[in-house]
């Protein structure tokens, strides 16, 4: 389904729910190259959502390596099963549960992406610090203002260092009847950070 090693399939080759969020294809290409993702690497994607990221991780990592993807909506687990079969990935392992209480029973981790938490995001970078390896890295998508200042006002007390902040503003074409015009989607800050 998709033969290029680099990221960024194209969001129409998901499948898709109105009712659960997809990580758009720009925004993930942005944070798959902040994971810096190797083959045989460990990873989180916690809030799967549609799966966008899991599918992606899974071809960075190869079969060598395993994505363990977690949400709480049965339906965001059902979609992401969808995905992954579409897209022929077996290196994967879909979770539907409450993160804080799934994270301890996985292995620990080279990359951990969080994304589509609500309102306990910091409560899951600071679990996910405890099982992510020394040198591994957290990428944080966040929308809304009130996450990104819960996440700010946090992570340098945690064992984290590198830690980078993108703002990632997206508009794409769309064709009209009289031409193209661009659709500004909505900006995503992106966290990025290594453990120590």
């Amino acid at each position: 389904m998709w033969n290029a090693k680099t990221p960024g399939i194209p969001d129409e080759l998901f499948d898709r729910d109105e009712n659960v969020p997809i990580t758009k294809e720009e925004v993930r290409v942005v944070q798959i190259s902040k994971a810096r993702l190797k083959p045989g690497m460990i990873v989180y994607d916690i809030g799967c959502g549609s799966g966008s990221i899991s599918v992606e991780a899974a071809h960075q990592v190869e079969e060598s390596g395993h994505v363990h993807a977690v949400d709480y909506d049965a339906k965001a687990v059902e979609l992401t099963k969808k995905n992954l079969e579409k897209f022929n990935l077996a290196n994967v392992s879909v979770i539907l549960g409450n993160a804080k209480e799934k994270i301890s029973e996985l292995p620990n981790a080279d990359a951990v992406f969080i994304g589509g938490t609500g309102t306990d995001t910091n409560e899951i970078m600071h679990i996910c610090q405890d099982k992510l390896k020394s040198g591994g890295r957290i990428v944080i998508g966040m929308i809304l203002i009130e996450t990104i200042f819960s996440i700010l006002s946090s992570i340098k007390e945690l064992d984290f260092d590198s830690i980078d902040i993108t703002q990632v503003t997206i508009a794409k074409s769309r064709r009209t009847t009289t031409g193209t015009m661009m659709l500004a989607r909505n900006p995503v800050t992106i966290l990025s950070a290594t453990k120590k």
